[in-house]
């Protein structure tokens, strides 16, 4: 028997493209999705993959809120859990509280389902780099120790927070099982749904005044395949049970992310730029949480060097290269990027010093473009 790994979040864009992958591993049988409601929109939906070797799909229309799960897991003898439903917004038009009982309570229903799954042996959990907060006083990079100098005060962040310490309670509980938690940068990709990518998305881009922070990303091509690993059993060397950060390789600061898409940055005092922000929110045009506003002010950058080692995989795409092939399929800013790239090369030729430096012992470059004057002779007294 192959594994029958049962996935959350699966209407929602990340958690479709991972059944679609994880069903083509020749040792997965059965694939159990669950969400409150099933994949439409701009999902893909999991049901449709053309190729006949793939692993069996079921869909459970199940709110993880509600004791119904236990039931699912025994029904289908589940023994790997992928737990993806762990969001910064909700489906349709749900509320932040209801977001956020779908993250904590949803999380502590389903881990008391697999706690009493005997035949259970591997976990898989979504998080965030959105632990580790974004302050003044970070340190430069955060590694999987490193302890945040402020703990997220509300917002998706703090969710994530709940929800880790749940995990690790279980993985005390129950030693047995294999216990994954992966904590991704801002997932971008051609089919971007986060709140960042909405941010992204709006014609002019406020940014605090005064401040650049540096950004990572991770393609949501590198996530898929991070996860595809986690759920599965780890090849020879390396070990996929623990913590691990997953971002793209480099940093972009957030005015390069303007200039690569073509988008007008508003520098804005942080009083202002909150009261634009809870205006987005209200008007529904951008999810601009104050845990965004924090990381488009001090920028958050974390070190990936035990998901290279120990877990045993690289990205494919750097930070700047993820960003790229999400800017491709934005629409174009009212400054294209070319555009904006030939300004900055030719005000570059304009600024630059001569090239020509001027020979040892002399004043200054010389201007052979420029005539002599030629010497008058010097008149000799016969």
């Amino acid at each position: 028997m192959g594994k029958v790994v049962l996935v959350t979040g699966v209407a929602r864009q990340l958690g479709a493209r991972f059944v679609a992958e994880i069903r083509r591993r020749p040792d997965v049988d059965l694939v159990v999705g669950v969400d409150v409601q099933p994949p439409r929109g701009g999902a893909a939906v999991p049901e449709r993959l053309d190729d006949p070797d793939a692993a069996e799909y079921r869909f459970a229309q199940v709110d993880l809120r509600r004791p119904a799960i236990a039931r699912v897991i025994a029904e289908h003898q589940v023994d790997t859990v992928v737990h993806l439903n762990v969001s910064a917004t909700g489906l349709g038009s749900t509320g932040r509280s209801a977001v956020k009982e779908s993250n904590v309570i949803g999380t502590m229903q389903l881990l008391g389902a697999c706690q009493k799954a005997p035949g259970l042996r591997r976990l898989v959990v979504k998080s965030t780099t959105g632990v580790y907060g974004s302050a003044p006083r970070d340190p430069a990079v955060f590694a999987e120790r490193t302890q945040p100098k402020n703990l997220p005060s509300g917002g998706f962040a703090k969710d994530a927070v709940e929800v880790e310490g749940y995990v690790r309670g279980f993985a005390r509980r129950r030693p047995d099982v294999s216990v994954t938690v992966l904590r991704f940068a801002n997932i971008v990709g051609p089919a971007g749904d986060t709140p960042l990518c909405e941010y992204f998305a709006l014609p002019v881009l406020p940014t605090v005044l005064g401040y650049d922070p540096r950004l990572q990303f991770v393609h949501e091509d590198d996530a898929v395949e991070v996860l595809c690993r986690a759920a599965l059993e780890p090849r020879r060397g390396t070990s996929n049970a623990g913590t691990f950060n997953v971002a793209g390789e480099g940093v972009l600061l957030l005015s390069q992310c303007a200039r690569r898409l073509g988008r007008p940055t508003l520098p804005l005092l942080l009083p202002a730029i909150s009261w634009v922000a809870g205006l987005a929110r209200q008007t529904r045009m951008a999810d601009f949480s104050p845990e965004q506003l924090r990381l488009l002010t001090h920028g958050r950058v974390v070190d990936t060097t035990q998901l290279r080692e120990t877990f045993g995989y690289v990205p494919r795409y750097t930070t700047a290269e993820a960003f790229g092939d999400f800017a491709k399929g934005r629409r174009p800013g009212l400054l294209p990027p070319e555009r904006l790239t030939a300004v900055a090369d030719r005000l570059a030729g304009l600024l630059a010093p001569d090239a020509r430096h001027a020979p040892p012992g002399t004043d200054g470059p010389t201007r052979p473009d420029r005539p002599t004057r030629p010497t008058r002779p010097t008149r000799h007294r016969s």
